[in-house]
C-alpha cells in the first residue's frame, strides 16, 4: 500500500490529541435548536459513527465538523485548532456524501484530480496522487471511464479516493453507503473497515443503521431530538443502553413496563400492569429508590421449550404466535397468559415449531436490564 495516502501530519504519542472536539455546541435554524450543548471528543485514529433516527441532528453535526454549516454557540476543534472563522475548504477534512456528487462530464481520473488542480499542484504530483488513490479503493481500471459508465459501488468508490486524494486529518461520511443495494453495501462496508485500517486516519460517519454503526465503529454517539443519549464502543451501546429508546433503537428488544416492587442487594422485580413479575440483577446503575421501570430483554437472550426449564430465574407460559424462518433461526413472537407478548431469537434446529404450540419462555435475570421509566 503506497505509504503517500497517509495523513499529511505525523504525530507521535506525545503529541497526540483529540483530532475533533465540540464544546457546548448548539445550532438553531429559525430559533429552533437541530443539536443542543453537545460535548464530545473523537480521539485520533478513531472510528466514530453518529447514530439515530432521522431528524435527531447527527448530519447537522456532521455539517458543523466540516464548516459547512457554523455554530450559534459553543467551538469545535479539529486537532486542537478552533474553527471559528475557519471556512470549510481550509479545515483538514473532507466530507464523502451519500450521493457521490461526481461530475459526470469528468473522467474518474479528472474527478479525483479536481481538489489538487485547484489547489495549483504541479501535474506530475497530481498524476501520482490520483495513482495512488485509486490504487487504494482498487479502481486502478477506470480511471478513463465516466461516472455514467460506473456501477453504484465504483461511483462509491471514486468519491472515497476523491476525498483521500487531498490527505485529509479528519474524513466524514455522510450516510456513504446508503444509496446501495443491500448485498452491495455488505460488501462496501468490508471495504470500509479494512481502509480505515489501512490509513490509520479518523473517520467520522453518520448512519441511521444501527448494524452498521455496531460493525464499523470503535465508539458510537446516539442521538434523539439534538441531544447525545449515549457514548460508547458497540458492545456497551448493545449490551447497557442507558434508556429505553437506546434500548429499542439499536437491534431488537423486548421492552416490559412497570413498577419495582421489591429489591435487595442482588436483584429486584418489576411488576407489569398485565400482571408479569421479572426478576432482574441489580448493577449499579440502577437507582436505589428506582419506583417505575423498563425492563429490556434481548430475544436471543430469551429460551424457548416445550417443557417447562429449571432455574432460568424467569420463566413464563404461553404459545407461539407467529413464527418466521431466517436460515440459520427462527423469528417467534410468543403471546404469554398474561396477554403480553414477546420476540424471540431462537437457534434453528432442525424441527418444526407451529402456530398456536404451547410453551415456555425463560431467561436469567442477568440476561435482562431496568432501565427507569
Amino acid at each position: 500500500m503506497a505509504q503517500t495516502v497517509s495523513p499529511s501530519i505525523s504525530r507521535t504519542q506525545a503529541q497526540k490529541v483529540a483530532d475533533v472536539e465540540l464544546q457546548q455546541v448548539s445550532k438553531y435554524f429559525d430559533g429552533e435548536a437541530a443539536v443542543r450543548d453537545i460535548n464530545l471528543t473523537i480521539r485520533e485514529g478513531e472510528f466514530f459513527s453518529l447514530l439515530g433516527p432521522s431528524g435527531c441532528g447527527k448530519t447537522t453535526t456532521l455539517r458543523l465538523i466540516a464548516g459547512f454549516e457554523q455554530p450559534t454557540e459553543g467551538n469545535i476543534l479539529i486537532q486542537g485548532q478552533s474553527m471559528r472563522r475557519v471556512p470549510a475548504h481550509r479545515r483538514s477534512v473532507n466530507t464523502v456524501f451519500q450521493s457521490y456528487a461526481l461530475f459526470n462530464h469528468m473522467t474518474v481520473k479528472d474527478n479525483i484530480a479536481f481538489g489538487l488542480r485547484i489547489k495549483g499542484m504541479g501535474r506530475s504530483q497530481v498524476q501520482q496522487r490520483v495513482t495512488d488513490a485509486l490504487r487504494l479503493v482498487k479502481m486502478e481500471a477506470f480511471g478513463k471511464r465516466y461516472p455514467a459508465q460506473l456501477s453504484g459501488g465504483q461511483k462509491q468508490r471514486v468519491a472515497l479516493a476523491r476525498a483521500l486524494v487531498n490527505r485529509p486529518a479528519v474524513m466524514l461520511l455522510d450516510e456513504p453507503l446508503g444509496a446501495l443495494d443491500l448485498k452491495l453495501r455488505k460488501q462496501m462496508q468490508v471495504e470500509l473497515s479494512n481502509l480505515h485500517r489501512q490509513l490509520g486516519i479518523t473517520f467520522i460517519m453518520v448512519t441511521h443503521d444501527q448494524e452498521e454503526a455496531l460493525s464499523l465503529s470503535d465508539r458510537i454517539a446516539v442521538m434523539k431530538d439534538g441531544n447525545i443519549e449515549q457514548i460508547g464502543t458497540p458492545n456497551e451501546i448493545y449490551d447497557c443502553p442507558k434508556t429505553p429508546f437506546i434500548a429499542d433503537f439499536i437491534g431488537d428488544t423486548n421492552l416490559l413496563h412497570g413498577a419495582v416492587n421489591f429489591a435487595d442487594s442482588q436483584v429486584l422485580r418489576v411488576q407489569t400492569p398485565e400482571g408479569t413479575a421479572v426478576m432482574v440483577k441489580r448493577s449499579p446503575e440502577i437507582p436505589s429508590d428506582l419506583k417505575a421501570a423498563v425492563v429490556s430483554i434481548r430475544p436471543e437472550k430469551i429460551h424457548l421449550s416445550e417443557n417447562r426449564p429449571l432455574n432460568e430465574g424467569n420463566c413464563y407460559s404461553g404459545y407461539v404466535k407467529h413464527v418466521m424462518y431466517l436460515g440459520t433461526h427462527l423469528h417467534c413472537v410468543v403471546q404469554l397468559q398474561t396477554g403480553e407478548c414477546l420476540t424471540v431469537m431462537q437457534p434453528r434446529t432442525g424441527e418444526s415449531l407451529a402456530t398456536e404450540t404451547p410453551v415456555y419462555v425463560s431467561w436469567r435475570p442477568a440476561d435482562c436490564l431496568a432501565l427507569a421509566a
